[in-house]
């Protein structure tokens, strides 16, 4: 059966593969859920023409920790202490979110994240008060149509018990979600485990989560560094001591880990996932570990964290990324010695799609615009005001886009996203949908 041909002609495309580079004007092809082709010119008669003159193209961006479950009680914990995010979101409304509650969440924000050019997300889901609750996050990915990590965490019931000096394994449930959703590894969604390591686990219980992964096959993720308090678990120096530190871990924050620590994550391949907005608002939270990532080689990628405290579109991680390194490295706050002095806007354009594809472990599909690699597409319209006259494509993304700049959005060579409308989400039974949950979740004591 011959498969859909789909050639997108005349963008200004920002592959973010160094062998294909820029192409002031250039063409691609789109054979079902593929890329085949790049280049200045391509004759495809039998596709179906897409115009992308006057556009940016570049690969779908990829967010690597976002807990999506939150969704509906956006950008209410900013002006409030943190600690009463952890005691609420964490503690008694997020051990009475319902399934409907989750699943709403979840969806509204991947539809969104899809919406701003994010087509790759990792949904950090530590709610999985039931298995009917795990099961609802899934199906929120999966009828949003983005690609999904599902990170697997734990309840919030009893969450004490969960976080603090846990002698609780992690919950076995995450074997049946292997099997019943994630039994190949070759689909829109894939599994890991949102894992929570030495700062709240004994050590026999984090050890044998990460064995409990490592045997599924799937990665972890994990918090650390996050608070003066975690500063003197040295949880990664912990694990490297243990000798369990590899490449199939992404950690999270990483603010008050030591150099040394970083030192170690570099050697053993960990890669790095910063929440540049909400690491800016949570006062307290630390200083972000840019510097001492980039002076041993770890190049971090970018997440919306939590959307009760920041936005979690991708321009704004990429904004305060540059803007937050260019003045800490220009006030002279770092003391990192061989920290590059300076980060280009194609450095951060890089952490928000090709390290964000390789913490996510997908960089074989995603993350470039690459022959091989599965069309995960965006286009933003560069005649728009506040972008027009385009005369630096990267600078233009990485500066001044929004989401509402992004035209078109293609996952795995499907549209979801065309002349700026949402194709597949039924947006006004979305947004009552999670007015709903708003009002319920606002209501628990």
């Amino acid at each position: 059966m011959n498969e859909q041909r789909t050639l997108l002609t005349g963008g200004w495309i920002l592959s973010m593969d160094p062998a294909i580079g820029d192409l002031r004007k250039g063409d691609i092809l789109v054979e079902g859920t593929d890329i085949i082709a790049v280049e200045s010119h391509i004759d495809a008669p039998d596709a179906e023409h897409v115009d992308a003159r006057g556009m940016i193209v570049l690969p779908g961006f990829v967010d690597t920790h976002r807990h999506t479950w939150q969704t509906c009680v956006r950008h209410r914990y900013a002006d409030i202490d943190p600690q009463i995010y952890f005691a609420e979101m964490l503690g008694a409304k997020g051990a009475a979110f319902r399934p409907e509650d989750v699943y709403i969440g979840t969806m509204l924000g991947a539809v969104s994240a899809l919406d701003g050019g994010i087509t790759t997300m990792l949904d950090w889901s530590h709610v999985q008060n039931t298995p009917d609750h795990a099961d609802a996050a899934v199906l929120g990915l999966r009828d949003a149509n983005i690609r999904g990590v599902f990170a697997h965490g734990w309840p919030l019931v009893d969450g004490a018990s969960w976080m603090f000096d846990s002698q609780r394994g992690h919950p076995d449930d995450i074997r049946r979600l292997r099997e019943r959703f994630f039994s190949s590894d070759d689909q829109l969604l894939t599994l890991a485990m949102a894992a929570r390591g030495p700062e709240m686990a004994q050590r026999d219980v984090w050890f044998a989560d990460l064995q409990l992964a490592r045997e599924l096959d799937i990665r972890s993720s994990i918090h650390m560094g996050a608070y003066a308090r975690n500063a003197s678990v040295r949880a990664i120096a912990q694990m490297h001591d243990a000798g369990v530190l590899s490449d199939d871990l992404t950690f999270v924050h990483c603010c008050f880990c030591g150099a040394d620590e970083i030192a170690m994550m570099a050697d053993a391949g960990v890669s790095a996932s910063l929440g540049v907005h909400c690491e800016l608002n949570a006062q307290g939270i630390g200083d972000i570990p840019l510097d001492r990532l980039l002076a041993v080689g770890i190049r971090p990628s970018l997440s919306g964290d939590t959307e009760t405290k920041c936005s979690g579109d991708m321009f704004t991680q990429m904004r305060h990324a540059f803007a937050y390194y260019r003045s800490w490295m220009g006030g002279n706050h770092s003391s990192v010695a061989n920290a590059p002095a300076t980060l280009s806007m194609r450095d951060v354009l890089e952490f928000a799609t090709v390290a964000g594809a390789r913490a996510n472990g997908l960089d074989h599909k995603v993350g470039s615009l690459t022959p091989g690699k599965q069309a995960d597409i965006i286009m933003i319209r560069g005649d728009d005001l506040n972008l027009t006259p385009v005369s630096d494509a990267v600078g233009a993304v990485v500066l001044a886009a929004h989401p509402g700049n992004v035209d078109t959005v293609f996952v795995a060579g499907r549209p979801v996203k065309r002349h700026g409308h949402m194709l597949d989400a039924d947006l006004d039974a979305l947004r009552q949908r999670a007015f709903a949950s708003q009002q319920y979740i606002l209501g628990l004591q």
